[in-house]
């Protein structure tokens, strides 16, 4: 699973959960997937994402040193942090690990770098 994808990923639908985001995030392990670099890509994807989950997302992944804590208003400007925004976002692979609903505590597994986010019966 990219992080890219966890930055999407919400655990709303299970009965009684009103954010269910972001998921708490466990990697037990990871790979680092080389792919070539497009500032446009990292630049339009931006806006769709949540700025404090890609900052929380860095810290897991011990990238916390590469990502400042609030998102710069000239972010297009900076390709060095575009660069590593492409590498948290795009090159990291969590391959085992574990995500964890932050109001109900329910943890969904990613085994094979797929998330099981699958729910029970009684949870919808």
């Amino acid at each position: 699973m990219r992080l890219s994808t966890y930055n999407f990923l919400t655990s709303k639908a299970i009965k009684g959960v009103k954010v269910g985001f972001p998921l708490k995030l466990t990697i037990a392990k990871k790979d680092v997937v080389e792919s070539e670099f497009n500032a446009t890509f990292i630049e339009r994807l931006l806006p769709r994402l949540d700025w404090p989950a890609i900052r929380l997302a860095a810290e897991i992944a011990d990238l916390a040193d590469d990502i400042p804590s609030e998102q710069p208003a000239n972010i297009a400007e900076n390709e060095e942090l575009l660069k590593k925004l492409h590498h948290l976002l795009l090159e990291i692979d969590v391959l085992e690990g574990q995500l964890e609903c932050p109001e109900t505590g329910r943890v969904f597994p990613i085994t094979d770098g797929i998330p099981n986010m699958l729910l029970n019966e009684d949870e919808v």
